[in-house]
């Protein structure tokens, strides 16, 4: 698959965590979690294994800092986004989920690692990141709410409507090609559409 991600981390001000960080991304992208290796993270991040065990005891440890650094790029955009967008619920969720599908555009590589390979976190991170990508969802969530109790959203499913427009945003990154036919700003227009069309709410002209 022909897969692209900018660099998930800028520096941290800790040495080279940045740059293990992003060279661990990459090759849990490319080799999965089992088939990659703490060797070749170092490698990858110009260091040495010695040092890379300073930053992080273990492969699941690492994986989980890079699964959480995703997920927090991915809440500053779209609670940017939110908090820049008008006050009705339309707008709202439909600045929310374009800047959901950018998040993933840009970081193709780790929403696939945060979907494939997450179940190699032990239990304690895990939950952690449960916990996080559930603030994630509760943001569309109150919007939703706000819109059905409105009356602007006429699903009568709005209790589901939040899973169904992240699950399909986050498939995105299993199929999408910066070579294809969409644009990353109409992939995003696109999928805004489809999102307040399952809300059963106004299209933007």
């Amino acid at each position: 698959m022909n897969t692209r991600s900018a660099a998930l981390v800028a520096d941290t001000g800790r040495g080279n965590e940045a740059a293990i960080l992003n060279a661990a991304l990459h090759a849990f992208g490319t080799k999965g979690f089992n088939g990659a290796s703490m060797r070749d993270v170092a490698k990858g991040a110009s260091t040495s294994l010695s040092n890379l065990y300073n930053y992080f005891p273990s492969k699941s440890k690492l994986l989980a800092s890079v699964l959480r650094h995703a997920n927090d790029e991915l809440q500053r955009r779209v609670a940017e986004a939110v908090d820049h967008a008008g006050d009705d619920p339309p707008s709202r969720l439909r600045e929310a989920v374009r800047s959901y599908v950018g998040f993933v555009v840009d970081h193709q590589v780790a929403m696939l690692v945060s979907t494939n390979e997450v179940r190699y976190l032990d239990p304690v991170d895990r939950a952690a990141l449960v916990v996080d990508r559930d603030a994630t969802q509760a943001v569309f969530e109150r919007i939703i709410t706000q819109g059905a109790g409105d009356g602007t959203f006429r699903t009568p499913y709005a209790d589901d409507a939040a899973r169904a427009i992240l699950s399909a945003v986050g498939a995105i990154a299993a199929w999408y090609r910066p070579d294809g036919p969409l644009s990353r700003g109409q992939l995003a227009e696109q999928y805004a559409r489809f999102a307040l069309a399952l809300l059963e709410g106004p299209l933007p002209r």
